[in-house]
């Protein structure tokens, strides 16, 4: 259940993020640091906060791709905290394999169309390495078989972190 609550947030952030002008509650920048950018929006009265982060390198042989991120999003309110979600810009493989690889440290997450999850009990851990890591890839296939690797810099995604957890009012 959790996951597919986060799934849709995922699914309205995007929608969000392409037509904020027409959202009663936009979301509200507080910080960026680094290569990462901390938000926070009001979700059924209650503050959620994210942290998002583009790639700094994308490969892979494709003519065409829509937004790629990464988001670590915490909804106190429905107690879901720290969950990890990349939006491949593409719809995956069905069943296929997505890894992460965060400074030689490898984690497998699920998919589901565009969007890839961390597979329960991982979240803590991607995010807990990506606190102490420097660089983090993403490697994935499209439904048409295109494999890509998205590289991300993770330079200051510890602060961003904090910035949403003060926000947020989440341990850790």
């Amino acid at each position: 259940m959790k996951r597919l609550v986060s799934f849709l947030f995922a699914c309205g952030l995007v929608a969000a993020v392409s037509a904020q002008p027409a959202l009663a509650q936009e979301p509200k920048q507080i910080g960026k640091f680094g290569s990462w950018t901390a938000m926070t929006f009001q979700e059924d009265g209650h503050t959620a906060c994210y942290v998002m982060s583009q790639p700094t390198r994308k490969e892979g042989n494709y003519t065409r791709r829509g937004e790629v991120y990464l988001l670590i999003t915490h909804r106190p309110a429905q107690k879901s905290t720290g969950v990890v979600s990349f939006t491949a810009g593409y719809d995956y493989k069905p069943d296929g394999q997505v890894k992460v690889d965060i400074d030689g440290t490898g984690f497998d997450l699920f998919t589901k169309d565009d969007t890839a999850w961390a597979r329960d009990g991982d979240d803590a851990k991607i995010v807990d390495a990506m606190v102490k890591g420097t660089t983090l890839a993403i490697s994935g296939e499209s439904s048409r078989g295109t494999k890509t690797v998205d590289t991300y810099s993770l330079t200051g995604f510890g602060k961003a972190l904090q910035a949403i957890n003060k926000a947020c009012d989440v341990g850790g």
